[in-house]
């Protein structure tokens, strides 16, 4: 394990995340939020194929740098996920949810069985048109792939020639992918979350910086309405029983379904969400009192709730908008590189033969699994307090460690963070990320610091 770059608000090492122990203490990590390898042999990547996500000891590293009652937040994807979740819990890790990132950019990796039985057997049928990917009337991308990079090109369409191709026309082999789960596991700890909170500052979420919007509100706090009980007791809190009806809130608990999307694919990923209106209601539907109540609660007289809103459903979510920037950001002087983009698929090269011009696409930063910053900030703070330590060991990009400097800059944190590579190639692109976000942060402190001494003046 050796250091590759580093200052007072990040480390960045070049090595195997087995020997993570050699650079870090027990029990001293606040925070894991990683992006491991799916185990699906991604664009023939050695590195995604090598089973480490799937191995308990992988996670039993992490398990062990974590302070009691930390979180581990890993990617995964949709057919592999199960087995990084299970190595997870075998290394002592709590699953204590799944969050499902969705998004409308996924492009389907499916192998067209009619054109390949054509293929095997030596025919081509009559070319009848082609598939135009590239700008719509409107001037966008009408074709992105899962790292937001635009598709453009054509390809050839043709009739089935045999009897059998005819026979399989429309038939695949795989649907168009739309999310990635992110496990959420967090470290178990002795005695109660209060004592833990205390002694080792880590085990909750963040509810109120990650909630879904920013507007205020007056929303009536949930519970029983009494018979006898007169609305001054219930709203103004003057009964010693219970506290204020009203509370002030600014915007919505935060789900574990996050979108992701950009003016290109809204309605892609919003479109499925039927317009909802949010009213004052008796809970339950009960109109009278007692109904659907039992016991001693046969008194209560309504349960209202609601915030008295409309609008499409996927306001209830967290919006993690993606930057077409976002990739090359702080790259500048790295050299343009023309890489494939097509990952997976069941024939993998000849679906790449077949449209090889829509799949190489021009970039600065290379690495094939570039998460949107955005996304990782809100995921840091959701899962660690301010001034805590994030461990990324599996750095791709340094993506974590960029949403860390934007969170420290745009929110004035004092987070820290740790990233460890293993492929050589990706740590000058990492560093360029991390230190372009930090260095604009220093900036802006140096500017504020010349202009309170102006001030005093």
């Amino acid at each position: 394990m050796k250091l590759y770059s580093s200052n007072d608000n990040y480390k960045l090492y070049q090595g195997n995340m087995l020997d993570l122990l050699e650079v870090i203490d027990k029990e001293t990590i606040d925070a894991v939020l990683t992006d491991p390898p799916y185990e699906l042999n991604f664009m023939s990547k050695g590195w995604d194929n090598a089973g480490i996500s799937f191995q308990t000891d992988t996670w039993k590293k992490c398990y062990e740098v974590l302070k009691p009652g930390s979180y581990l937040l890993a990617f995964g994807g949709s057919r592999t996920f199960h087995r990084i979740a299970c190595a997870i819990e075998d290394a002592g890790f709590e699953i204590r949810d799944t969050i499902m990132w969705l998004y409308g950019s996924g492009f389907p990796k499916s192998m067209d069985i009619s054109k390949s039985l054509d293929k095997k057997m030596g025919f081509q049928g009559k070319k009848i048109g082609e598939r135009t990917f590239g700008k719509t009337s409107t001037g966008q991308n009408s074709g992105w792939n899962n790292n937001n990079i635009a598709m453009t090109g054509k390809q050839d369409v043709f009739a089935p020639a045999t009897d059998l191709a005819k026979q399989w026309e429309g038939w695949g082999t795989a649907l168009k992918p739309s999310f990635e789960p992110i496990i959420v596991a967090r470290k178990p700890f002795k005695g109660n979350l209060v004592d833990n909170v205390i002694e080792n500052g880590v085990g909750g979420i963040n509810i109120d910086e990650c909630r879904v919007g920013n507007e205020e509100r007056q929303n009536q706090q949930a519970g029983f309405i009494r018979r006898g009980r007169t609305d001054e007791e219930v709203f103004l809190g003057t009964d010693k029983n219970r506290p204020k009806g009203t509370l002030t809130v600014n915007g919505r608990f935060p789900a574990n379904t996050i979108l992701t999307y950009d003016e290109t694919d809204f309605d892609e990923v919003c479109g499925g969400f039927p317009n909802t209106k949010s009213v004052r209601s008796n809970r339950g539907g009960a109109t009278n009192k007692g109904e659907l109540c039992y016991s001693k609660f046969t008194d209560i007289e309504k349960y209202e709730c609601g915030f008295n809103d409309s609008g499409s459903a996927s306001r209830y979510f967290y919006n993690a908008k993606a930057s077409k920037k976002d990739r090359d950001e702080g790259l500048d002087e790295f050299e343009e590189k023309r890489v494939g983009s097509l990952a997976g698929g069941d024939n993998q090269k000849e679906v790449l033969d077949d449209v090889s011009s829509r799949f190489r696409v021009i970039k600065r930063n290379i690495h094939p699994t570039v998460k949107p910053t955005s996304l990782m900030q809100y995921l840091v703070r959701l899962v660690t307090p301010n001034g805590g330590t994030i461990l990324d060991p599996f750095n791709g990009s340094g993506s974590t460690g960029k949403a860390v400097m934007y969170e420290n800059k745009e929110r004035n944190k004092n987070y820290k963070y740790i990233g460890i590579e293993l492929t050589e190639e990706y740590l000058p692109i990492s560093k360029a990320r991390i230190e372009y976000v930090w260095k604009l942060a220093e900036e802006e402190k140096n500017e504020e610091r010349q202009l309170s001494i102006y001030d005093l003046q």
